[in-house]
């Protein structure tokens, strides 16, 4: 694997090899010495031109257990804010050796603008681009859904059959755009749930279908109920009248909670909006996968890099 920009274009047998190997880590992550020697030698970056302590953190912690050295770059109080360009802070990174690069950015597009333009030799991960992508948030809820529904039998498993419901902001949602490609890639159905003002304006070509509410989706009984943040940052306009009206709409309160049935699991992928987009009965419930997310994330943030990095180093030492 050369870089990970989205899910749309992750074949199959890839996205099941980056969950295989997650699965290898996280055993790794469960004895008492955590570290493993992998990466020694290699630099990895995390270049944050948007806010994201859970995410840049994740990554930290994949590249240090893998025994990466790691270089935190974040925008704010920079040379980017003193108006330095994308490309003259890759070339600074690829003067200092970064073997990596993971890269959160306000602009859509902007890791593949990197990962192509011949700035920097680099494997590039996409954290996070504009209403873009966020591959690693989706490829750790798969591995999330996955481990609920076939246990310590995941291995080589896709979600065939699989029922998800993407429940929200999908409009300005990274997660749900990436979750949609990679859930159906995986064999999953998709149901998109929100007010029309929050959906894109044309979700035709998208592997999924739609419902305008949450009332229904929750009566066809998923096997998972995806719900998602609402973004108050990127609220420019009114999508809907309060926020009372949306969660007497579309959030996941205790009474529909009570409705959901079976093995139906509940996640987000965080922070959370407590009362908002979600009740603390549903967040806090043993349905609930947020705390398992964030463990898987660490995990296959870990296969990602040793990826990208590892088989890199093989082919090197092979020469």
């Amino acid at each position: 694997m050369r870089h990970l920009l989205d899910t749309r274009t992750l074949v199959r047998e890839d996205a099941i090899r980056i969950l295989d190997v997650a699965e290898d880590m996280q055993g790794t992550q469960e004895r008492e010495v955590k570290k493993l020697p992998t990466l020694r030698g290699r630099t990895v970056v995390n270049l944050f031109f948007e806010d994201s302590t859970r995410t840049r953190i994740s990554f930290e912690a994949a590249a240090k257990r893998l025994s990466a050295d790691v270089i935190n770059f974040s925008a704010k109080g920079s040379s980017v804010s003193k108006g330095e360009s994308l490309q003259d802070t890759a070339q600074t990174l690829q003067a200092m050796g970064a073997d990596a690069v993971v890269i959160r950015h306000g602009a859509s597009g902007a890791p593949r603008t990197l990962a192509t333009s011949g700035w920097i030799s680099a494997g590039v991960v996409n954290a996070g681009d504009g209403t873009h992508e966020h591959p690693t948030q989706a490829l750790l809820d798969a591995f999330t859904m996955r481990k609920r529904r076939y246990g310590a039998g995941s291995r080589g498993k896709d979600l065939a059959g699989y029922r998800v419901a993407i429940v929200g902001d999908i409009l300005h949602s990274r997660v749900a755009r990436s979750n949609v490609w990679l859930l159906a890639t995986l064999g999953a159905e998709v149901t998109l749930v929100a007010p029309p003002t929050l959906l894109p304006q044309d979700v035709s070509q998208w592997p999924v279908s739609v419902r305008y509410d949450l009332d229904d989706a929750i009566a066809e009984q998923p096997d998972a109920l995806m719900m998602l943040r609402i973004q108050a940052e990127r609220m420019n306009a009114a999508y809907f009248p309060s926020e009372r009206e949306y969660s007497r709409r579309w959030g996941l309160d205790p009474e529909r909670f009570a409705r959901l049935t079976g093995d139906t699991i509940v996640m987000h992928p965080g922070p959370m909006n407590r009362g908002l987009e979600i009740s603390a009965a549903a967040a806090d419930s043993p349905r609930a996968t947020v705390l398992e997310q964030v463990r898987a994330g660490v995990s296959v943030r870990m296969a990602v890099l040793y990826l990208l990095l590892a088989g890199e180093r093989r082919s090197e030492e092979t020469k």
